[in-house]
């Protein structure tokens, strides 16, 4: 399914799960980590940098999945590649700037992490193999390698403990030092690029690569720079072509504010000041024959298709890129009355009143987004997710012959 340029091989990872928060609420692949190789099953997640895994023994996690998937545990012990980081190790200073890696009492390398759901994980870094399925060329490799530093679990607390969506960990895809795509482009094995294509209908799955998708008609936009998120310029937000009266200062990146793109986010969240005008645009422009529930203004009851009866929306950044959302693309559905079904709009109010807006994977599914980190830029499309796709190992796009994945 993937189209690659030049020698340096374009990464694969196979994708499972979905945005539909009644169904799974998260996309996960498999990587393989240790000697002998070991499989394990983590959250894609655009909005941390860290890869780890669940590692034996492990207070809180836990040991079985409603993803029907067999949970498994790292022992660095069993493998004869794995070694402890120390605190005097070169590697643990990778984290230290974005607040990634700590020091023990024990003069080890370790790691404490709180997510926005409340959730957190807590444990020591590892060093050791991570099996990469690389194409290069039309052919797959399944047996290249690299080593890395990743982390390696000891406790889990908040939703983490949770069976319902348990994976054996999560797979950070920022940019910071302790990355993993980090590690790999530095040691010049894969571009300082990845892009995925996350399936919204049906059994969900989809695309993520190491490496950057070619496909036309793609739009970027600049990364925020000195953000430990990839952080984008919202300008202003459209329904139906018009510009919501919004103060741009809502959209300003600052500690507290901003626009972070986050794979580990089912939904998505705008800042108060944002939704309240966005929320009332929508229900305004809505068709007549579709009613506001009363006691939950951001559901409606339709008794049509949403793509008549729903207006679309436009996200508009900085350097003239548009995120165009049709209504399946904002609204969920949740149950159904007779003939008529409830939609609910998923793009909601964040919490606390905070003013960080945050694209998940409601927003992101159906697209191809591109995460050029050497420009630092991302892109994106809207895009059938089980389609192939053309991806290259060269965020120059200089020279190379383009093969078929």
């Amino acid at each position: 399914r993937l189209l690659q340029k030049r020698l340096k091989g374009v990464v694969d990872f196979p994708v499972q799960g979905t945005y539909d928060p009644f169904l799974v609420g998260l996309y996960f692949t498999r990587v393989k980590l240790g000697n002998p190789a070991k499989e394990f099953y983590v959250q894609i997640d655009t909005g941390s940098d860290v890869l780890w895994i669940s590692c034996d023994p492990c207070a809180g996690c836990p040991k079985s999945s409603g993803l029907e998937i067999q949970l498994e545990f790292f022992d660095p012990s069993r493998s004869s590649t794995s070694s402890h980081v120390s605190c005097s190790d070169p590697r643990c200073d990778l984290g230290t700037l974005a607040s990634d890696s700590a020091c023990s009492d024990q003069k080890q390398c370790v790691y404490t992490f709180l997510y926005g759901d409340g959730s957190g994980t807590s444990g020591f870094y590892v060093y050791d193999t991570i099996h990469l399925d690389t194409i290069v060329g039309r052919s797959m490799a399944s047996n290249s390698s690299a080593s890395i530093v990743f982390g390696c679990s000891s406790s889990q607390t908040g939703d983490l403990t949770k069976t319902d969506r348990a994976t054996d960990g999560i797979f950070g895809f920022g940019q910071q030092g302790m990355s993993v795509i980090s590690q790999l482009s530095s040691q010049g094995i894969t571009p300082a690029a990845f892009s995925h294509c996350l399936k919204g209908d049906g059994g969900g799955g989809g695309i993520l690569v190491l490496g950057e998708i070619m496909e036309p008609d793609i739009v970027y936009t600049p990364l925020v720079t000195s953000q430990p998120h990839y952080n984008v310029n919202l300008q202003n937000i459209s329904v139906n072509g018009l510009v919501l009266n919004i103060d741009s200062s809502v959209f300003a990146t600052t500690e507290h504010t901003g626009t972070i793109i986050d794979s580990g986010t089912t939904l998505a969240y705008l800042a108060e000041a944002a939704y309240e005008p966005f929320l009332a645009a929508v229900t305004e422009a809505a068709s007549k024959s579709v009613r506001p529930l009363l006691k939950r203004r951001e559901c409606y009851l339709a008794t049509s298709s949403i793509a008549e009866s729903f207006p679309n929306v436009s996200l508009n950044f900085d350097g003239g890129a548009s995120l165009k959302l049709t209504p399946r693309d904002y609204l969920l559905q949740e149950n159904s009355v007779g003939a008529a079904v409830i939609w609910c709009v998923g793009i909601q109010k964040t919490q606390g009143g905070q003013g960080i807006s945050i694209l998940g994977d409601l927003i992101l599914k159906d697209k191809i987004v591109v995460y050029d980190l050497a420009n630092q830029k991302i892109g994106w499309k809207n895009y059938d997710c089980s389609s192939s796709v053309n991806v290259s190992a060269s965020v120059n796009n200089t020279g190379g012959s383009s093969e078929y994945f």
